[in-house]
């Protein structure tokens, strides 16, 4: 009987690890309502980190790290870093995980995944598998 239930507990004890295991390794990213966007009126958001489409760091340029994009609640937006600024629509597909950018008097959009979005945070995978994090201000 002293090894049945010896035998148990340890069999408890991996089952419960495994678990936990699983439970940490299938947390997946959160991604908010429309409104994590733009806040109240508007949010800007500046770039923390990079990665290319095999999913290695970027080093980032001085003028990356001063790039900001910034979400109006009327579907504008405006990305502006010290080499250029862009102006345009967007819409964000919630169920799909999408956002599209449209830039002003361009002749295509941009499309990303939206693979994380919270009030403070918000990562975009672009079609190449490449991903930009950004941070709210």
């Amino acid at each position: 009987m002293k090894r049945t239930l010896s035998s148990f507990h340890y069999l408890a004890s991996v089952l419960m690890l495994v678990a936990l295991f699983m439970v940490g390794c299938n947390q997946e990213n959160k991604v908010g309502d429309t409104s994590m966007l733009y806040g109240t009126d508007s949010k800007t958001w500046t770039t923390d980190k990079e990665t290319n489409a095999a999913g290695e760091k970027v080093s980032q340029t001085s003028a990356d790290k001063k790039t900001e994009l910034k979400f109006y609640s009327n579907g504008t937006f405006n990305m502006s870093s010290p080499q250029q600024t862009m102006q345009g629509n967007y819409t964000f597909d919630e169920p799909g995980k999408k956002i599209t950018l449209t830039p002003t008097g361009a002749p295509n959009s941009m499309a990303f995944d939206v693979v994380n979005l919270t009030k403070d945070e918000i990562t975009l995978k672009a079609p190449d598998g490449s991903q930009m994090m950004l941070e709210a201000e």
